[in-house]
């Protein structure tokens, strides 16, 4: 789970927890890069089935991405992954959307 945040064409990795992530990740390429050039949450239930999903780890296998919006742009993304296959649904979509909300602010300065 961790931050990407948008950095010209690319997201750039930011604070994490787990396995070693993707550095950069090119706009629109894989989950990621389709939540922020899409604006929406991804919820996908199986990464091998996402086509151009970025394996950056071998251990996911499932993920939800969440884009943090200011000022009606992308700013930065949530990524959480999981081992498990259908690990997300709407639910968690909801209140991942609500937490980054409520983050959103605090990144205005970057």
């Amino acid at each position: 789970m961790g931050f990407y945040f948008v950095d010209g064409e690319e997201l750039v990795l930011g604070p994490f927890q787990g396995p070693v992530a993707c550095t950069r990740i090119k706009y629109g390429k894989g989950v990621c890069g389709a939540a922020w050039k899409e604006g929406k949450t991804i919820v996908v239930p199986n990464v091998d089935e996402f086509p151009g999903h970025i394996a950056c780890s071998s251990l996911s296998k499932s993920e939800i991405v969440v884009p943090v919006m200011v000022d009606g742009r992308v700013v930065a993304v949530l990524d959480v992954d999981s081992d498990k296959l259908n690990d997300f649904d709407n639910t968690d979509a909801k209140y991942l959307e609500q937490t980054v909300t409520l983050l959103a602010p605090s990144f205005t300065n970057r």
